[in-house]
């Protein structure tokens, strides 16, 4: 695929439409036009038969220019660069830069059109077209425009196949911080690959794969281990740390945000960071009462207590 480049060397994923689909938007666009043009030729026919011949030709060549030039060039400028057959086909005329297109854009290419389309029934955009590296004619490059796809089939995201299950956790203690991002995606390629290669390719392929693993961690795969088990099996190990790295508990004033009671931490129903169990907890010293208040206002002596009564015998006392 030729990349499209913008003036400041951006590389856009943008995949220019070739010769095959190019002509089939075409024709759909020339059969729409001229059925068009000979319903408004029938008609202008019709409502001019009164007229001279001088004036009938005027009016044929102002249909002729109105509905077979400036119609295409009306139709990509308000629709930036989609007329009927390329949206039919899934394409988009855009510019050298990847933006929509304006008048003088459509312009160029409609006037061009007339010569390497209409007058010579199109051989000579079909073999500008094949020339050219990015599928061009020449009002493409004149006008500084690019018809590019805008639908383009997705591959299916193909997850990368477990490693046997006795593999599983024997890497743990590899260094991996010094594989390139650019190798593991080979990897991955690989993996999510290996049953459509051919089998002694595809164990070359995995033989290389790990031999540039092991020169990069300095840690050899376990005997008797395949090339492609050992890759799926380090591959395996990479996601858990990147998953344990993704929800591994942060500080204690990122995780309360979920809150600050109990069951509350960086994910809810884990404790916080640096909580106390409450079985841990000391029990808290028991209350003592505050003393009365104390009033300012004078208060007089209590009155003395009476004596006791004499018991009761039956004799009175001596006068």
């Amino acid at each position: 695929m030729s990349g499209v480049v913008t003036g400041d060397a951006v590389v856009l994923g943008l995949q220019p439409a070739r010769l095959p689909s190019r002509a089939l938007a075409l024709l759909i666009d020339l059969v729409v036009i001229w059925v068009a043009y000979l319903l408004i030729s029938l008609g202008l026919a019709l409502a001019t038969a009164s007229l001279d011949e001088a004036a009938a030709m005027a009016i044929s060549i102002v249909s002729f220019l109105l509905v077979l030039v400036g119609a295409p060039i009306a139709v990509e400028t308000l629709s930036h660069g989609r007329s009927l057959g390329k949206l039919a086909c899934g394409l988009r005329v855009v510019r050298d830069d990847g933006g929509p297109i304006r008048f003088r854009h459509a312009l160029m290419r409609g006037a061009m059109g007339v010569v390497e389309i209409l007058m010579t029934f199109g051989i000579v955009a079909c073999i500008a077209s094949l020339v050219s590296e990015r599928g061009r004619r020449i009002g493409d490059v004149f006008a500084g425009t690019l018809v590019v796809r805008e639908r383009i089939a997705s591959a299916p995201n193909t997850a990368v196949p477990p490693p046997p299950p006795w593999l599983v956790g024997r890497f743990a203690g590899l260094d991996l911080s010094a594989v390139p991002d650019a190798l593991w995606l080979e990897i991955r390629q690989y993996l999510t690959r290996m049953t459509q290669l051919d089998p002694a390719i595809g164990r070359q392929l995995a033989e290389r794969l790990a031999d540039e693993l092991v020169a990069r961690t300095g840690t050899p795969p376990p005997p008797g281990v395949p090339a492609a088990a050992f890759l799926a099996g380090v591959v395996a190990e990479r996601q858990a740390r990147d998953a344990r790295r993704a929800f591994a508990p942060t500080t204690r004033g990122e995780g309360a945000a979920y809150g600050s009671g109990p069951g509350y931490g960086p994910y809810p129903g884990a404790p916080a960071p640096g909580a106390v169990p409450a079985s841990a907890q000391a029990p808290a010293p028991a209350a003592v009462p505050a003393p009365p208040p104390v009033s300012s206002r004078p208060t007089s002596p209590a009155p003395a207590a009476a004596p006791p009564a004499p018991p009761a015998t039956g004799f009175a006392p001596p006068a």
